[in-house]
């Protein structure tokens, strides 16, 4: 049985993907392992260095470009994932990892030796770091509530980031090499147990990139396992490699959070807040988002 399985979804970003593949098969420790990158429909000769370069991965091509949540799902399939329900033949473990991540040697092993002796763990994602060494916020995350996510648009957990009630979007007030039960960790670097993917699905692609990692941890955490952020491993993260290419990133990344409430906390949001709410996203998404915003019933349902 494999130990570990291993997704990177790419788009456009053939240097960094080598550079990604060569710190993933030169880690150390007894894993038996398999690859799969998902190219979304590169431009760049990613799928063609990927063929030409690394014969011993899976590549999965010629589907077009169905963002980030699809094309993991795609990988996911390919390891012998399911919708729900019994994955026999999948590995142990899945790896998400964006190809702008480099590993140390001993990543991957240390990560599984973690979770074996940690059972209640469902999903795990190291410290990620950015080319000046500073800490990716994103790694570590509490769900974006309404209130989490009012103090993020006013810009209080920016003034306030070590404030236990301002900070909570990127658990600022957390020390950054301190492991923590977190509500999300990001999908750059995410791995996930088997029994976890059985339980919950696989990820939503009502998301095309941005909101899918925080909606799986949430789902995983419901299941009743634990998200847990471990700083022990370290990782680089160039960041933004592919979508600071994309246009539509800024927009999905609005329309994300559009997604994430209308499915977590409409239904118990009050009125006013509500519809605040929706303002808020209004403006930040544009006209362009307009109709998804207001196709959205204009008072949350209940129950």
């Amino acid at each position: 049985m494999l130990d570990l399985g291993i997704v990177i979804v790419n788009w456009n970003t053939r240097d960094y993907l080598s550079r990604c593949l060569e710190s993933v098969f030169a880690s150390e420790g007894r894993l038996a392992m398999r690859v799969v990158v998902v190219d979304n429909d590169s431009t760049d000769g990613s799928a063609e260095m990927v063929a030409a370069c690394y014969p011993q991965v899976t590549l999965i091509r010629g589907h077009g470009n169905v963002g980030y949540p699809a094309g993991n799902n795609l990988g996911l399939r390919a390891l012998g994932f399911a919708e729900c329900g019994p994955a026999p033949n999948a590995p142990r473990y899945a790896l998400l990892l964006n190809p702008d991540t480099e590993l140390p040697p001993r990543a991957l092993s240390n990560i599984i030796s973690y979770l074996e002796a940690h059972p209640e763990i469902g999903v795990i994602g190291p410290k990620l770091v950015l080319l000046d060494g500073s800490l990716d916020l994103a790694c570590r995350r509490s769900l974006p509530t309404p209130d989490v996510a009012l103090w993020r648009m006013i810009g209080l957990s920016k003034l306030l980031p070590r404030s236990r009630v301002f900070g909570r979007y990127n658990l600022t007030y957390l020390p950054e090499d301190e492991i923590a039960e977190v509500g999300s960790v990001v999908g750059a670097c995410l791995m996930i147990r088997r029994e976890a993917v059985e339980k919950v699905g696989l990820m939503d692609e009502s998301f095309f990139m941005y909101g899918e990692d925080l909606d799986w941890c949430k789902r995983v955490a419901e299941a009743g396992w634990k998200v847990v952020y471990y700083p022990k491993v370290q990782v680089l993260h160039v960041k933004r490699a592919a979508s600071r290419q994309s246009r539509r990133a800024a927009f999905e990344f609005v329309r994300a959070f559009l997604i994430f409430y209308n499915k977590h906390y409409r239904a118990a949001t009050p009125w006013p807040v509500h519809l605040a709410i929706l303002l808020g996203i209004a403006v930040r998404g544009g006209p362009r988002l307009w109709p998804e915003v207001f196709a959205s019933p204009s008072a949350p349902q209940r129950g």
